[in-house]
């Protein structure tokens, strides 16, 4: 059957976008081709707010078929965090017929070459991005987030990362020419001459473990990377969160499909309650490449037994801020209030350990003590979080019980500076929503050490008081180097401890925000130009995105002929 998108339509369509995030990457200044703002769908093939919640509805309590080769079963269960049963079933794969089936499309897209792939990974976000308000809500009612952070959070940011990985996945395998003649001279005798072709090829099946709390931001970055490389892409969701990426995989089989390519290049694996698929799957031969978001143990478990595949893991850490001295209190006061609260701080990148001097800080409104911050702090949260629909608005929902449990026991560590209180979603009465909490710690106590220096991920974080800014230092490089950290932050009006700071960070390998005051926050990254994790740390072995998270999903074959 003849392809109903062709290659010349979809350069001709998708080019100029690609050429914009190759200039982006390069300058690293502001762009993004999907728009944040939910009014800017309805128009040119895309949903509206309402439409996009019809097909949502829609989707309820049927069975998504993708049509894959080896469906030997179905498996639902998926319940929202705000209470209602999803009721959406998926295939369930015979593994030993569709890894098989998935290889056998390769070839072709192989020797598509890198610029075709783009543009195919091109028209796949084009159609998400149409389907935003759709994939909206599939995202909050799995992840918990609120309506308006599963809009932006799960859609354009996501689409913006995905688009990222297929702009460096293009600007390096088109690094080598396709072909060279190659000649060498050989004094009075004829000169050596060869024509060498060079062709970048897939390492194989790629892997795709999703999470629970950002499936299509996390997830998107290794899909697109590895898809855009030559490879076939293999989705393991989290089981409370299948939905956003089987709509994902459905739209990718559909696009290949229509391009003349086998859709068998992506499928979906849903697992049963309790099958623990990923692992399985995670050690068998055919998969070459995994891509991973989750905690740290099986994240280490990954890279030590997946010894067949290139692993790109983000796990966890301890993200440390230190609050040495500011020239705008009420700014970093509020700055870190929502920084604290967004999403019930269920993100990888939310801080948790705040280091503050034990005697106190320098402020433009005058001396503040530890106990004055913490106080500050916790009334600048209630401040944000005091009207219930704007707290439900910015909290989501306590996406596992898990979360729950921890913000439950983290009131018995210390003394709470800011207890937590329940909020009722008048909407959703199911949900469970939570307001942060934050306790005092001692840096000098072992007993308290035991608390800050784990990882307590959720509405959780720990003042921590320290006896002078060179202890505060010394803590962060320990909890760094020991423990990872997705993000640092920093507040000083003091040259010389700016620069001791971004000295630790930069030895440690740690991402950087100093006196963050106004409307970005230390737990937000933006795509093209800040980098999601670094790599050279505990908490992730791989950045988003980089060059090192491409260019090992493939491998440049050299063929050399005589002249």
């Amino acid at each position: 059957m003849a392809a109903e998108l062709t290659t010349h339509d979809l350069i001709a369509r998708h080019r100029p976008t690609l050429d914009q995030a190759l200039e982006a990457i390069r300058t690293r200044a502001y762009w993004s081709p999907h728009p944040e703002h939910p009014k800017a769908y309805g128009e040119h093939g895309s949903l509206d707010a309402a439409a996009g919640k019809a097909a949502f509805d829609a989707l309820l309590g049927t069975r998504l078929d993708l049509g894959q080769p080896g469906t030997d079963g179905w498996v639902d269960g998926e319940v929202s965090p705000y209470g209602i049963e999803l009721g959406v079933s998926y295939p369930h794969a015979d593994i030993d017929v569709l890894l098989p089936a998935m290889k056998a499309g390769q070839r072709a897209w192989r020797d598509a070459g890198a610029e075709t792939r783009a543009v195919v990974c091109l028209e796949i976000l084009k159609r998400i991005s149409d389907r935003t308000h759709e994939f909206a809500h599939a995202v909050m009612h799995t992840s918990g987030q609120a309506f308006m952070m599963a809009l932006q959070a799960g859609g354009p940011h996501a689409q913006d990362r995905g688009l990222e990985a297929v702009a460096y996945a293009y600007v390096e395998q088109v690094r080598t020419p396709d072909a060279a003649e190659w000649t060498k001279p050989q004094g009075k005798r004829d000169p050596l001459a060869l024509t060498k072709q060079f062709t970048p090829v897939p390492r194989g099946i790629g892997l795709v473990i999703g999470c629970n709390t950002f499936p299509t931001w996390n997830g998107y970055p290794g899909l697109f990377a590895s898809l855009a490389t030559g490879n076939a892409v293999l989705v393991k969701p989290h089981p409370r969160a299948v939905l956003p990426l089987a709509l994902t995989v459905r739209i990718a089989r559909d696009v290949l499909a229509e391009a003349g390519y086998d859709p068998n290049l992506v499928a979906l694996a849903a697992e049963r309650p309790g099958e623990g698929v990923a692992k399985t799957l995670a050690t068998r031969p055919e998969i070459r490449i995994i891509d991973y978001t989750g905690s740290t143990s099986f994240g280490d478990w990954l890279e030590a037994n997946a010894r067949q595949a290139q692993v790109y893991t983000e796990k966890a850490g301890v993200n440390t801020v230190i609050v040495e001295s500011t020239d705008d209190y009420k700014g970093m006061l509020s700055n870190l209030a929502f920084s604290l609260s967004l999403y019930s701080g269920q993100m990888c990148t939310t801080p948790q350990n705040l280091l503050i001097p034990r005697e106190g800080i320098r402020t433009d409104e005058g001396p503040k003590t530890f106990d004055e911050v913490t106080a500050d702090l916790a009334r600048a949260v209630d401040g944000l979080l005091g009207d219930d629909a704007r707290a439900n608005a910015l909290l989501g929902a306590i996406v596992n019980p898990d979360v729950k449990a921890r913000l439950e026991a983290a009131a018995g560590l210390g003394e709470v500076a800011l207890a937590s209180r329940e909020i009722s979603n008048p909407e959703f009465p199911g949900a469970v929503v939570r307001t942060p909490v934050m306790v005092k710690l001692d840096g000098t106590k072992p007993d308290d050490e035991a608390a800050y220096m784990s990882e307590c991920f959720g509405p959780v974080s720990f003042a921590v008081a320290v006896d002078s800014v060179a202890d505060a230092l010394e803590l962060l490089r320990r909890t760094v180097r020991e423990k990872g950290a997705m993000t640092v932050g920093a507040y000083t009006s003091d040259a010389e401890v700016e620069r001791a700071v971004e000295e630790v960070c930069l030895e440690e390998a740690a991402q950087l925000s100093l006196n963050l005051t106004g409307g970005v926050y230390v737990n937000q990254t933006a795509a093209f130009s800040d980098f999601h994790g670094s790599g050279g740390n505990p908490a992730a072995n791989a950045a988003l995105t980089d060059g090192a998270f491409v260019a090992n999903r493939f491998r440049v074959v050299e063929v050399r002929r005589q002249a």
